[in-house]
């Protein structure tokens, strides 16, 4: 539970570096790996970035602003969460690494900007589907959120290198289903 400036401080922590950690992780990468699934219907890396991308812009900040503002309507507007594959679909991985860099430093500003204070934190939006939740439960999801899509690319990517391990793969457990 959020209940500290300090808390604060560790959220927005982890939402700085994820950027960072996703450029490590998929900055040089060939093409195969980058467009590597681990089954069908299932996402790759760079669109894991473009879903990111779109977070940015339809997701986090315009929900963030939603709870904050004086006006009586708290509801969120929908995600379409393949909204991103849509609209950037066609971009190269390394210019969807680049504008969720900048998309993020935005994110962060804007966050910065409404110098929240411990008692925002109970302040409430109106989930399309969940109903009413508060600002830290929010703040926490977006944290949650990029650690997730991190823990997901970077199964991909064991998944992708681990095909060529050979008997190695006996100690990888997240090769032994394959």
């Amino acid at each position: 539970m959020v209940q500290t400036t300090t808390d604060l401080e560790a959220i927005v922590s982890r939402l700085t570096h994820t950027p960072a950690t996703l450029r490590s992780l998929v900055g040089d990468l060939s093409p195969d790996a980058l467009e590597y699934r681990e089954t069908e219907g299932t996402w790759n890396a760079t669109e894991v970035l473009y879903h990111l991308i779109d977070g940015e812009i339809h997701d986090w900040i315009p929900r963030v602003r939603i709870i904050m503002s004086d006006g009586p309507d708290k509801r969120f507007t929908p995600f379409d969460r393949e909204g991103g594959l849509k609209r950037y679909g066609s971009w190269p991985a390394a210019a969807a690494l680049t504008e969720f860099e900048r998309r993020r430093a935005e994110s962060l500003a804007a966050l910065a900007a409404l110098r929240l204070e411990p008692a925002d934190f109970s302040r409430q939006g109106i989930h399309p589907e969940f109903g009413r939740v508060t600002l830290e439960q929010l703040l926490v999801c977006w944290v949650t959120h990029d650690l997730a899509h991190v823990a997901q690319i970077a199964r991909v990517l064991v998944r992708h290198f681990g095909e060529r391990i050979g008997p190695w793969t006996k100690y990888f457990s997240l090769l032994r289903d394959r």
